[in-house]
């Protein structure tokens, strides 16, 4: 089969020929049709996530068809389709997987980064990690579903806003164009926030209420003045620009993080204490909230915007996605 690999921390991409593997006990092979590429590619890439052992296939947004079981007993079959997020297996025994917070498993499995990836012909991958595919959605469609997608899918749906509440989301880009979308298909009022006059028709069509330009517009002030956000979705990782959002919050009002930097960003207690304001971070969801996400996505009509690259230009999806240039996926099709 052909691989993508990256042999050392800070190496580049190198197309290989490789041996096809055979699936053990508790996995399947996967025949990849599909994988996104993800700004978290970068942690395989650069060597920036402990514990990688080199040469790695990155990622984690794979889609494609089961090709082999290690086991035969079981609910999947040859010629299932399936996805593999963030969430690439569990252990079990921790506390957190003994609670059934399987994400927050303290050894957790990540595609890419703990096991070969979906830059890959065919992967191998623990049972736990499948998520269906519903046949509606293409290969290409599905793959940044299963981490862009349900990161912000699963992010909103457990913020606690009600229905019809205003949600703002911050960012018009490879997470937030999902987020609009889910947003307004939640029946929230949602408010975009971008960059620039520019983006204020696609994130109309993309189904939000009302644009907010934060390069003219007092982004908090805007918001206040509709009321205050019940919850504001923060996908660019922009930290002063995030810091800055706190104040356009309503009372009980969210400021849930899913677009990550390192960057620190200043919020006093009395921007919180008052109003009863909280700010969180989301991390994905399991391979069943995968499931939730694509079905959720086949049946309202959320689709992500992607440009396809095959394999062998994986590089250049990479460069592509590093620069900010991609609309807004770019995903490696098989």
């Amino acid at each position: 089969m052909k691989a993508v690999r990256v042999n050392r921390a800070g190496g580049n991409f190198e197309l290989v020929n490789d041996q096809i593997r055979d699936p053990a006990p508790g996995t399947v092979r996967i025949k990849v049709q599909a994988c996104g590429i993800c700004h978290s590619d970068s942690f395989t890439k650069d060597g920036a996530f402990p514990g990688i052992v080199y040469p790695r296939s990155p990622g984690h947004e794979v889609v494609g068809v089961i090709d082999a079981i290690g086991d035969r007993e079981g609910p999947w079959k040859v010629g299932d389709r399936v996805g593999v997020g963030w969430h690439g297996g569990h252990c079990r025994q921790c506390d957190p997987c003994r609670r059934g917070d399987f994400i927050a498993c303290e050894k957790l499995q990540i595609p890419g980064i703990s096991y070969d990836g979906g830059y890959e012909e065919f992967m191998i991958a623990p049972v736990e990690s499948l998520a269906r595919i519903p046949s509606i959605l293409t290969p290409e469609e599905a793959a940044p579903l299963m981490c862009a997608g349900i990161t912000t899918f699963n992010a909103l749906r457990n913020s606690g806003v009600r229905f019809g509440g205003l949600v703002a989301v911050q960012g018009i880009g490879g997470l937030g164009h999902l987020g609009v979308q889910f947003a307004s298909k939640f029946g929230f009022q949602t408010v975009a926030i971008g960059r620039g006059a520019d983006k204020k028709s696609l994130a109309l069509k993309l189904g939000a209420h009302a644009y907010i330009d934060s390069a003219a517009q007092d982004v908090a002030k805007e918001l206040t003045g509709m009321g205050g956000a019940n919850v504001i979705l923060a996908t660019a990782p922009d930290s002063k620009a995030i810091g800055n959002l706190v104040d356009g919050l309503g009372v009980g009002g969210r400021l849930v993080i899913v677009g990550a930097s390192p960057a620190p960003f200043a919020v006093t207690s009395l921007q919180l204490i008052g109003a009863r304001k909280s700010i969180a971070g989301w991390p994905s969801g399991t391979s069943k909230d995968s499931e939730d996400t694509l079905a959720f996505a086949a049946r309202t009509g959320v689709r992500p915007m992607i440009e396809v690259f095959p394999l062998e230009r994986a590089a250049d999806g990479y460069d592509r996605m590093m620069s900010g240039k991609v609309r807004f996926r770019s995903v490696l099709k098989f």
